[in-house]
């Protein structure tokens, strides 16, 4: 087996103090949690400092460690002493027991079944999370409650890092814009060794809709209009999120115009307005008679809708 220099691991010297020893290990500990850290191997990593800190946290450990010398360099071939009676080989207190390597079991004693990777003295708030929601802007505009199912990281008997579904139940707020978060406590990864957990949060989309479209709390639609329903005028039933009601479309209106529902978007405070965009639908010429009339329309109303292109 190889030598571990439990100092080195902490990146510590031999005369550290008990503080420098908490403070090493939380700073790394912190730095390869495999809920947290995107380092390679964090895992393996996680784990060694653990074994460290396990070691040189406790004075008798730490002293019996330091009987091997100080000549020692990571790596090195490592047989154990034998027949010393001064070595304590089963020092100390090691809980349910977790799995450290072959060098600690020479130094102190066989381990049991690998249960635990929590470390006692030493808590980490769980990671904040979030994930995308999509949602119909009906959801909004009333309000809703789904229930959403998702993987989490979780920490298993073993202490290895498991993905586990889990449902929550969301309520959906009346008014809740695109792009808005939604923030469940407690709903994020697991703390570390009874820390708190982390929040998850929604990010919210609107799913397409076939006739409106929201931009923050205001609520966007296409109206087609006939060319006379334009020219003369007209009332006309639209529809909105909470129901249909009548405009009127002013006499000349032309493609683009803009009309205002006050307070018919996403409630808010304040709430938005639905704008209605005019479009013409121009009906096609299928008979003789509706080219006929076409034509004298053009002759009636000659315009050229292009004299500001000066083409």
């Amino acid at each position: 087996m190889q030598f571990k220099d439990y100092y080195e691991t902490l990146g510590l010297s031999r005369d550290a103090s008990d503080a420098d020893i908490k403070r090493a290990y939380r700073k790394l500990a912190r730095k390869y949690h495999p809920d947290v850290s995107k380092e390679a191997d964090c895992e393996a990593h996680f784990k060694d400092v653990q074994e460290a800190y396990e070691v040189l946290k406790d004075a008798d450990k730490r002293e019996a460690y330091n009987r091997l010398g100080p000549n020692w360099r990571h790596g090195d071939p490592f047989t154990p002493p034998e027949h010393d009676p001064n070595f304590n080989y089963q020092t100390g207190n090691f809980g349910e027991g977790a799995d450290f390597s072959d060098f600690f079991e020479s130094i102190f004693g066989p381990r049991g079944t690998r249960q635990q990777t929590r470390n006692e003295g030493f808590q980490m708030r769980g990671q904040d999370r979030s994930t995308r929601i999509r949602i119909s802007l009906a959801d909004s505009y009333q309000g809703a409650t789904r229930t959403l199912t998702f993987a989490v990281p979780e920490l298993d008997a073993r202490g290895d890092v498991r993905q586990k579904p889990k449902s929550v139940n969301v309520t959906i707020p009346k008014g809740v814009t695109a792009g808005q978060r939604i923030r469940l406590a407690g709903q994020g990864g697991p703390g570390f060794n009874g820390g708190p957990n982390g929040d998850l949060f929604l990010e919210i989309e609107f799913e397409p809709h076939a006739h409106f479209h929201a931009e923050g709390h205001d609520v966007y639609l296409q109206l087609p209009l006939t060319p006379w329903e334009a020219a003369l005028g007209a009332k006309i039933v639209v529809p909105t999120l909470g129901g249909k009601v009548e405009l009127s479309i002013p006499a000349g209106s032309q493609a683009g115009r803009k009309l205002r529902l006050a307070g018919r978007g996403l409630p808010g405070r304040p709430g938005g307005d639905q704008y209605v965009v005019l479009t013409i639908f121009v009906p096609e010429a299928h008979s003789e008679e509706q080219r006929a009339l076409y034509r004298e329309m053009a002759r009636l109303m000659p315009i050229d809708p292009r004299a500001d292109m000066r083409v």
